[in-house]
């Protein structure tokens, strides 16, 4: 068992910290060494102060195709660990919009009436597949799991004056339709990842099981702390249990057992 210290990158509208990240951009040296390499996910937190851009991530085909080998897609998801009164997402577009409304908008700076704002709270959860038109409102502070990748293209930015990358955006883009966002459903699995809500209320073990004949990066799991009230976290082979503290993330081995004792939410993440 691990305990991931997070790295944090300043940003125009608040801040991420990349919770758990063998990405060259933001690696934890010691997750990677223990885990053996390229761990297939990448974990952060988002506090978004102001409204991020309006972006796409390309899929695992474009992002070998616009960027070269070796480069992964990007679809990921989010939990809402806060949000203000009123907060808002952009999550895809009105329907029927095409391309050339898009580039006639951002040309226009005025892209806003082809997007589709929702209204999100604390224990909401959105998924986005790569190609999905997406931004982070101001007054929200995520969870997002998503693959191991730094590809963002970003074709609309509210006047900031940043560099955009309008071809490839509208390249990448896909009609996804998007699913229902609200409060998490307990469980979730997608091509590249699975993640299970788990309520201690007294006692709760696990193990994690080796999918693989030799030990590779992706058999590793994670625990994410959504919130405690002073429980505490030991493996098989410890001694003394430690307390874990609400939006703390351990890495667990294969073949170890975890037990966590006391009153916690957990999020446990797997990738495929």
């Amino acid at each position: 068992m691990l305990k991931l210290n997070p790295i944090k990158s300043d940003k125009i509208w608040g801040y991420e910290l990349w919770i758990a990240s063998t990405h060259p951009n933001g690696c934890q040296e010691d997750f990677k060494k223990a885990c053996g390499g390229d761990y297939p996910l990448l974990v952060k937190v988002i506090q978004a102060d102001d409204t991020l851009s309006v972006q796409i991530h390309p899929d695992d085909k474009f992002a070998v195709e616009l960027e070269g080998q070796g480069n992964r897609g990007k679809t990921e998801c989010w939990y809402v660990l806060d949000a203000a009164p009123e907060a808002k997402l952009v999550y895809g577009l009105k329907e029927g919009v095409t391309k050339e409304e898009l580039r006639a908008g951002i040309e226009n700076k005025a892209l806003e009436p082809y997007l589709n704002f929702v209204n999100v709270k604390k224990g909401d959860f959105i998924f986005i597949p790569s190609g999905t038109v997406h931004a982070i409102g101001g007054g929200l502070r995520l969870m997002e799991v998503q693959q191991s990748c730094d590809l963002t293209y970003r074709f609309y930015d509210w006047g900031r004056g940043r560099e955009v990358h309008v071809d490839k955006a509208l390249k990448v883009i896909k009609e996804n339709k998007g699913g229902a966002v609200g409060a998490f459903p307990g469980t979730f699995e997608c091509e590249y990842f699975s993640i299970d809500e788990i309520d201690v209320k007294g006692g709760w073990s696990m193990f994690c099981s080796r999918e693989h004949e030799e030990a590779v990066p992706s058999d590793w799991q994670l625990l994410y702390v959504l919130s405690s009230e002073k429980a505490v976290i030991r493996n098989g082979g410890d001694k003394v249990s430690k307390t874990i503290s609400a939006e703390e993330i351990y890495a667990i081995q294969p073949g170890e057992k975890i037990t966590i004792e006391g009153k916690a939410k957990i999020l446990r993440i797997k990738a495929k």
